[in-house]
C-alpha cells in the first residue's frame, strides 16, 4: 500500500473539493495549490498533471463513500429479500445521508453527468463492486431469469434510488419541505423494496 505524505494528502483533499465545486474544466491547478498552500510543482511531482489529479480525486471520493457507508455482510441463509432491502438502504444512505463531506457525492454526481477519463476508475472502484452485490442478490431471487434480464432489473432498482438523489430540488417543491423531510432513507428503502419485490413477484423463486 502506498503511503501519502501530508502535502500529497492535502492536495488530494482540496482538489476533490474544488473539482466538486467547479468541475474538471472549471477548476485550475493554481487555485487548488493556493487553497492547499502547496507549490504548483507539487502537482507535477505527485500526480503528473491535472487530469491524473482529477482521476485520483474521484477514486478518493469513491473510497471515502465506501468506507463511510459499507454494505452489510449477511450470515448464510439470510433471506434474499432482506438482503435486497439492506442493499437499497445502503445505496440511499450513500446518496442522501448528510453524514460525511458533501463534496464526495457532488464530485461523483459531476462525473456521472459529465464523464471524463476518471469514469473507468469510478466504475471499477465504486460501481462494479456494488453491482456484483446486487447481482448476487438477484441471482438468489430470480435465478431462472436470463442474465440480461437480471441486469435490467438491477438497473431499475438502482435507478429508483438515484432518482431521489437527483430530483431532490424538484420533489421538495412538489410536496413541500415538511413532507419531503419525512422521506428518510429508511422510509424510501422500505418503499423501493416493496415496489421492486412486487414487480419481481411473478418470477420469485424462494424456499
Amino acid at each position: 500500500m502506498v503511503t501519502k505524505d501530508v502535502t500529497q494528502t492535502r492536495l488530494l483533499e482540496v482538489a476533490a473539493q474544488v473539482f466538486a465545486e467547479k468541475g474538471f474544466e472549471g477548476a485550475t491547478v493554481r487555485e487548488i495549490c493556493q487553497r492547499a498552500e502547496a507549490n504548483i510543482a507539487a502537482v507535477n511531482y505527485y500526480f503528473r498533471d491535472k487530469e491524473k489529479l482529477y482521476i485520483e480525486a474521484v477514486k478518493s471520493a469513491c473510497h471515502c463513500a465506501d468506507e463511510e457507508t459499507p454494505f452489510p455482510t449477511w450470515p448464510d441463509g439470510t433471506d434474499p429479500r432482506i438482503k435486497l432491502r439492506d442493499f437499497i438502504h445502503t445505496q440511499l444512505r450513500r446518496m442522501l445521508s448528510p453524514d460525511g463531506p458533501s463534496w464526495h457525492r457532488q464530485l461523483l454526481l459531476r462525473e456521472l453527468a459529465q464523464p471524463t477519463a476518471a469514469c473507468a476508475a469510478f466504475v471499477q472502484d465504486h460501481v462494479r463492486p456494488s453491482a456484483a452485490i446486487l447481482g448476487s442478490i438477484l441471482d438468489e431471487l430470480v435465478p431462472h431469469l436470463p442474465e440480461r434480464k437480471r441486469r435490467l432489473l438491477a438497473f431499475s432498482i438502482v435507478g429508483q434510488c438515484f432518482f431521489h438523489r437527483v430530483a431532490q430540488p424538484i420533489l421538495t417543491q412538489l410536496v413541500g419541505e415538511e413532507e419531503y423531510r419525512a422521506y428518510d432513507t429508511k422510509t424510501l428503502a422500505d418503499h423501493i423494496t416493496e415496489f421492486s419485490l412486487a414487480a419481481l413477484a411473478p418470477h420469485l423463486k424462494l424456499e
